[in-house]
């Protein structure tokens, strides 16, 4: 069953870099066009909107769901630890220990990925924002 173990620490926890991956470079992506946005362009609030908001919905979808993977990536593993105790009939208590400790890392990476990606989701959206605002200001009257 060690297989089975390595499947869900590299799994979960390769799924939540993974994750977080992506969100970074889709967050990086977004500041780099927010630098560069001229708000003036555009002809209407609705279509800055639009080009503005590209990409966060998944970064705040990340960061919503993160801890939930991690949580996943837990109870498996506690599910598993608790499984081998009743196969093997082995009581040992560092061992189970050790073994629940290492399920717990699945949240804590959850957790991390999670608040990577609600910063990036604040800091774009206010970003946004702000840029819309803008174009408010500019285009009043």
């Amino acid at each position: 069953m060690g297989w089975l173990a390595d499947l869900i620490d590299y799994g979960v926890i390769g799924f939540l870099i993974f994750l977080c991956f992506i969100a970074v470079m889709l967050g990086v992506e977004r500041a780099l066009f927010f630098r560069k946005t001229d708000p003036s362009i555009y002809k209407s609030r609705k279509e800055l909107e639009l080009v503005l908001m590209k990409n966060l919905p998944f970064i705040g979808t990340v960061a919503s769901n993160a801890p939930y993977i991690g949580l996943l990536g837990t109870v498996l593993g506690i599910m598993l630890t608790f499984y081998n105790v009743g196969v093997t009939n082995n009581i040992e208590t560092g061992k189970i220990m050790v073994s629940l400790s290492l399920a717990l890392k699945a949240t804590a990476v959850g957790l991390v990925v999670a608040i990577v990606a609600v910063v990036l989701y604040n800091t774009l959206s206010g970003t946004a924002r702000k840029i819309l605002m803008r174009w408010d200001i500019d285009n009043e009257g």
